[in-house]
């Protein structure tokens, strides 16, 4: 499997940065609860909402609006270790993904635009579900199983928002929960400490660099199974998942 330090492209910063800054990230509170009735689950008093992907030990954050500005560009990719967390996007029970949040950076106009051009238009993420192979031969094999609509991004530069899906992702133990990215998106840290990965839907030989780019390799096709053969060291994905694992039957005594 190819290894590089970084997946991205970077653009110089030759102008002030200019932020855009609507979060919904303080709505999820009010949503949580007709998402869950939805899903005829338990009341929100009593149900377990996880965010997968925070509370690394290690802190990360974008460059952006310094240069070099880095933007991971037209892959699937998921975190395999954030710092002390690892594997925290593996679903350990089945449940439900209800949204998720990005964290980007301001950018300045000329960065947007040099985006822009050179990835086929605005940013824009979705969320994903694959499924890994489990044998050694196919661990490196992923299926998509579902997927998010589309979100544009580009009015929340500069922020962290949280996107709640129209329809909550189903998940079952074992996925992986990953991110899309069909044009570009600076939710990117590098140069990190060493305990810190992530792992993409490109061949083994086209991991890319800035001087030589990846081709597209975003995996969108339902059940498309794609080997994710290039993982780069000491980056991480600015993301994290919100999931709502299924309640735990309770264990009545047998005597009753």
């Amino acid at each position: 499997m190819d290894e590089s330090p970084i997946a991205t492209s970077s653009a110089r910063n030759y102008g002030p940065a200019k932020g855009f800054g609507y979060s919904i990230a303080r709505r999820l509170p009010l949503l949580l609860p007709v998402l869950l009735a939805g899903l005829a689950l338990a009341p929100p008093a009593s149900a377990r909402v996880v965010e997968l992907g925070a509370g690394s030990s290690q802190a990360a954050v974008s460059a952006c609006p310094n240069s070099p500005c880095r933007a991971v560009y037209q892959v699937t990719g998921y975190q395999g270790r954030s710092g002390n967390l690892r594997n925290p996007f593996i679903i350990r029970r089945d449940g439900y993904l209800v949204a998720f949040t990005v964290t980007l950076p301001e950018l300045a106009e000329n960065q947007i635009e040099s985006f822009n051009t050179r990835f086929g238009g605005a940013p824009e993420v979705r969320l994903a579900t694959l499924r890994r192979g489990d044998k050694r031969k196919t661990r490196l094999n992923h299926r998509l199983l579902r997927q998010s609509e589309i979100f544009a991004v580009e009015d929340y530069l500069g922020s962290s928002p949280t996107f709640v899906f129209q329809q909550p992702l189903r998940v079952k133990k074992g996925n992986i929960v990953a991110l899309t990215v069909p044009t570009w998106l600076p939710a990117l840290a590098a140069d990190l400490g060493a305990g810190n990965w992530w792992r993409s839907s490109r061949l083994k030989g086209e991991c890319g660099t800035d001087e030589e780019l990846s081709p597209p390799s975003a995996q969108q096709e339902l059940r498309d199974i794609i080997r994710y053969g290039c993982t780069y060291k000491r980056a991480r994905l600015l993301y994290t998942a919100t999931y709502v694992p299924d309640p735990r039957p309770t264990v009545r005594d047998a005597r009753e």
